[in-house]
């Protein structure tokens, strides 16, 4: 019974040294928020694309057909 009580602390005190590791690591606090900000852009990105993707399409395709005229050849 006593060498499972200790063996108990021992893992208990190897838990709480490892939460307070994690606790003065910032590194991977830096890295997540870091992802956080990467997908906010990619999120604001898509949104932006989605809404203004007919008006390029209409603007791509009205530059295409003036370029075609000027040129006088068809496509």
């Amino acid at each position: 019974m006593l060498r499972f009580l200790v063996g108990c602390a021992n893992v208990r005190a190897a838990t709480i040294a490892g939460v307070w590791r994690l606790r003065r690591a910032e590194s991977g606090v830096t890295a997540i928020e870091y992802g956080l900000i990467a997908g906010a852009i990619a999120v604001a990105i898509i949104a932006t694309i989605i809404a203004l993707g007919g008006d390029i399409k209409n603007l791509f395709a009205t530059t295409g057909n003036a370029l075609t005229s000027a040129s006088g050849s068809s496509p």
